[in-house]
């Protein structure tokens, strides 16, 4: 007998229930369609009193009442529900949606599982004509059905990855007297794997902003490491403290080839002196308040290499008016490569420095860049 009380609590716990479509479960429902040939195809869940979809086709209706469901019964077995004609079925055949709207002759239901086994809901194909289904098509019917629940469990493990990870983002960044900070960051998808990170120790604030090699979950689980790592024993030098997460990363993911392109400094508050390390990122700037850029050149290969070249410590004076900026190559897809330059100019004259980073983010956002987007600006203004 189904526990009702459990069933709804794994139902709750995906956290799918009213969000938007997911293009990942909306081609599964176009795939069954193709390959059934019906005219209606849907990812129902059993909500506490109605049936709301996911995704469908050809019924556009989004919700029902559980009540009179033939998803409702779905749930209630192991396998497939089949029923080739309502209408001559005397358990369905009184059925408000067989005797009126759609007039539903044919249906063909299998149940979905939450991560523990409970039935939360079903992929069900439907026809106003009889039909009858083969063991060879219900088993198909029975893959795609275990396809869509994966894809459910994923959404759910990469959404608790996100806001792990949001929780890891600077809430509150640190304006030091006389500096403006901003910085933010959009994933390509669920989980950067780029991350940015401000702190400001005394008179000195640590910028550091990371890349690592790819996207998704792998990439955003080696970000948070290596942003822990950045975090520990704060007393330790810049350059030793990047010198040895590269050899913590070598000896880790080395045989992944791997890697991470990083830029840290530190900014001496009281004089303006930055200090840096740059390993193979080579897109840090200074944004002159005359107008002109200064490249930062890299000062070392990206981290897990393993060529057993010493990153060195680079050095740069930030002045009234002058801002640091630093950026991941996800920026580049935003720009205008032929003078990247002279479109950031106009942003920056059209937002300010700091309403540049929000106007990045933004564009980012609205044109769904393919890869993680993160800016990072420090401006002297006194």
């Amino acid at each position: 007998m189904l526990d009702e009380e459990r069933r709804q609590r794994a139902l709750d716990a995906l956290n799918i229930l009213d969000t938007p479509p997911d293009e990942r479960v909306d081609r599964i429902t176009r795939l069954a369609q193709q390959i059934f040939g019906v005219p209606m195809v849907s990812v129902n869940l059993l909500d506490r009193e109605r049936q709301w979809r996911k995704s469908e086709i050809g019924i556009g209706v989004q919700e029902v009442p559980r009540t009179d469901a033939f998803c409702e019964a779905t749930i209630q077995q192991t396998g497939t529900l089949v029923i080739e004609d309502a209408a001559q079925d005397p358990a369905w055949s009184s059925n408000p949606f067989v005797l009126g709207d759609p007039h539903l002759r044919f249906y063909a239901g299998h149940p979905l599982q939450a991560p523990c086994g409970e039935h939360v809901g079903t992929l069900c194909m439907l026809d106003t004509e009889p039909r009858q289904l083969s063991d060879h098509e219900r088993g198909v019917l029975e893959d795609l059905a275990l396809w869509v629940q994966t894809e459910l469990a994923q959404q759910q493990e990469l959404d608790h990855a996100a806001v792990v990870q949001r929780s890891l983002t600077p809430r509150n960044l640190p304006q030091p007297t006389g500096f403006s900070v901003a910085a933010g960051s959009v994933p390509a998808g669920s989980v950067s794997g780029d991350f940015h990170d401000v702190m400001l120790r005394g008179d000195t604030l640590r910028i550091t902003l990371a890349d690592v090699m790819g996207k998704g979950t792998g990439a955003g689980i080696i970000a948070s490491a290596v942003r822990a790592s950045m975090r520990t024993a704060p007393e330790r030098s810049m350059l030793r403290t990047v010198s040895e997460i590269d050899s913590l990363l070598e000896a880790d993911l080395g045989d992944l080839h791997m890697f991470v392109t990083m830029f840290c400094a530190e900014l001496d508050t009281t004089t303006g002196r930055v200090d840096y390390v740059d390993g193979g990122h080579s897109l840090s700037f200074i944004h002159r308040a005359d107008g002109s850029w200064e490249h930062l050149n890299s000062t070392g290969l990206p981290l897990a290499m393993g060529m057993d070249e010493p990153h060195e410590l680079g050095s740069v004076q930030l002045n009234p008016g002058d801002a640091l900026m630093c950026c991941s190559d996800g920026l580049l897809d935003l720009l205008d490569l032929e003078d990247p330059f002279g479109q950031v100019d106009e942003i920056i004259a059209q937002y300010g420095v700091e309403g540049s980073v929000q106007e990045a983010l933004r564009r980012a956002g609205r044109t769904k860049a393919p890869d993680d987007v993160t800016v990072v600006v420090v401006r002297r203004d006194v």
